[in-house]
């Protein structure tokens, strides 16, 4: 089981972007994919994007098109590069892989 560290979070005016990383301890070789959720205050979490072992990509359809998912398995790191940001964004944004979850970084939208 690997340990999972989000990073890159923080307070962006609506229209702004952010970059987050999730660096892993051990390998993210391999087929299995990597996903990243998000939890708004209060409610349930909800699942963001998919990246599969070959790349391939899947978006929950809030972030279609403003979002984009990305692996280096050489460095251990999952990133989501979010463009376009809005209020409704807003939330602990956490990444899996396999059983494995990080413990999250806060992303507000907000001017």
């Amino acid at each position: 089981q690997v340990h999972l560290v989000e990073s890159g979070g923080g307070l962006v005016q609506p229209g702004g972007s952010l970059r987050l990383s999730c660096a892993a301890s051990g390998s993210i070789s391999g087929p299995y994919a990597m996903d990243w959720y998000r939890q708004a205050s209060g409610k349930q979490r909800e699942w963001v994007a998919l990246i599969t072992g070959r790349g391939n990509a899947n978006y929950a359809g809030s972030v279609k098109g403003r979002f984009t998912i990305s692996r280096d398995n050489a460095k251990n790191t999952l990133y989501l590069q979010m463009n376009s940001l809005k209020p409704e964004d807003t939330a602990v944004y956490i990444c899996r892989y396999r059983e494995s979850w990080g413990q999250g970084t806060q992303v507000t939208v907000s001017s």
